[in-house]
C-alpha cells in the first residue's frame, strides 16, 4: 500500500520539533537526528504520515525532537508497538529508535521477531555499550572484562553483535554506520528507508559521559582508516589509508591481504553483493573486528523478499473473497446456533 507523499516540498527545519533537545553536549544522538531530519524531506512524504516508535533511553528521546507522529513506549516494547501501529495503518513510514539495552536486553525477543517477520519498519539501534540514562549499567554488547557501574570487578557475560543477531534471524536488511561519521550515516539511512522490510541500521554512538571512547578501536583518528571497511555494493572490499589492504575468501574464511604483495591485485579481492540471500558471507563480515580486520560498514545485506504486511494485506483479501462471512448477521448466525424455548 503506497505511503501518501506531500503535494510541497518539505525542509529539515520542517521536521524540526521546538522541543529542547536535551542530550549531553557531545552525545552522537544529536548526530544520528541531524541525518534523520536530513534524510525525512528526500524521502517526500506527507510529515503526518511518518511516525517514530521509541522504547526507553536516551535515545528513546527521539520522537520528541522531530516534528511528526510518535509514541514514546515502554522499556524494550518498541518494536511490539511498532508492528501494531504498521498493521493499523499501513500507509505509515515507521521509524524505530532504540539503544543497545531495549533492544537486546529486554526487548531482545522482540526484536529478533520484527526481524523474523520482515515487519516494514525502520529500526535503528544506538549502540554506545552501556546504559546510559541509568547511569552507566553494563548493557548486552558492552566489552567483556569491562568495569561498570553494575560490574565492579568486571563483566563476565560475552557481549551480543547486533549485526549478527539482524543475520542469524535471517534479516532482509542489516547496516552498519558511525555517528561521527555524518555523510556516510545519511547514505546509509538513505538505503535503509528505501528497503521494503525489516531495515536494521547499527550505530556506533559515543556516550561522553558513561562510556566515553567505547568505539575508539574503530573510530581514533590515528588508525581509522586502517580499521575501518567501507562496503559498496558491487565493489572490491579495500581499505587501508593507502588504499592497499583488501579482503579475500580462503577456505570458506575471510583474510586480510596486502595489495601488491605476493601477486594480489584488486582482481583476488572479494567483491560485495549484499542482495544475496544466502548468510554466509553477509554474517562473516559483520564479525569482522579490530586488531585482526578492519570492522565492516554501510549496507551489509539488503535482500529482497515479500514483507510481513504485504503477506498480511494479501491474505486478508484472499479470505474476504472466499469467507461466507460478509456482514455481521453472517458472523452472529454463522457456527453452532440453537434457540432457547
Amino acid at each position: 500500500m503506497a505511503i501518501e507523499h506531500s503535494p510541497i516540498e518539505l525542509t529539515k527545519a520542517d521536521f524540526a520539533s521546538d522541543q529542547m533537545v536535551k542530550w549531553c553536549p557531545g552525545c552522537g544522538d544529536h548526530a544520528i537526528l541531524a541525518s534523520v531530519l536530513g534524510i525525512f524531506p528526500e524521502i517526500g512524504y506527507k510529515k503526518e504520515n511518518f511516525c517514530i516508535v521509541s522504547g526507553i533511553g536516551c535515545s528513546s528521546r527521539f520522537p520528541y525532537y522531530v516534528n511528526t507522529y510518535g509514541f514514546h513506549g515502554i522499556h524494550g516494547r518498541a518494536a511490539a508497538i511498532a508492528t501494531g501501529v504498521k498493521i493499523a495503518n499501513p500507509k505509515l513510514s515507521v521509524w524505530i529508535n532504540s539503544g543497545d539495552g531495549d533492544a537486546t536486553a529486554i526487548g531482545g525477543n522482540h526484536f529478533i521477531h520484527v526481524i523474523r517477520r520482515n515487519m516494514d519498519v525502520n529500526y535503528i539501534l544506538f549502540n554506545n555499550r552501556i546504559y546510559g540514562l541509568t547511569k552507566g549499567q553494563y548493557s548486552p554488547t558492552t566489552k567483556h572484562g569491562q568495569i561498570t557501574k553494575s560490574s565492579p570487578y568486571g563483566v563476565i557475560d560475552y557481549p551480543f553483535n547486533p549485526g549478527e543477531l539482524v543475520i542469524g534471524a535471517r534479516g532482509t536488511f542489516f547496516a552498519r554506520a558511525i555517528d561521527n561519521s555524518p555523510k556516510t550515516l545519511g547514505e546509509v539511512c538513505r538505503a535503509m528507508a528505501a528497503h521494503d522490510g525489516a531495515a536494521i541500521v547499527e550505530v556506533l554512538q559515543n556516550c561522553v559521559i558513561f562510556n566515553d571512547k567505547t568505539h575508539r578501536d574503530v573510530t581514533d583518528r590515528a588508525f581509522r582508516e586502517e580499521r575501518q571497511l567501507w562496503l559498496e555494493q558491487g565493489k572490491p572490499m579495500i581499505f587501508g589509508k593507502l588504499k592497499d589492504k583488501g579482503i579475500v575468501l580462503r577456505n570458506n574464511s575471510l583474510e586480510v591481504v596486502e595489495i601488491g604483495k605476493d601477486g594480489i591485485t584488486e582482481k583476488d579481492l572479494l567483491v560485495h553483493d549484499s542482495t544475496i540471500e544466502n548468510t554466509g558471507i553477509h554474517m562473516m563480515l559483520a564479525q569482522l573486528a579490530p586488531p585482526e580486520f578492519p570492522m565492516a560498514f554501510g549496507v551489509i545485506r539488503a535482500v529482497k523478499k515479500p514483507t510481513y504486511n504485504q503477506l498480511f494485506e494479501q491474505q486478508m483479501a484472499e479470505v474476504k473473497a472466499s469467507s461466507k462471512i460478509q456482514c455481521m448477521d453472517d458472523l452472529l448466525n454463522s457456527g453452532e446456533t440453537w434457540e432457547i424455548k
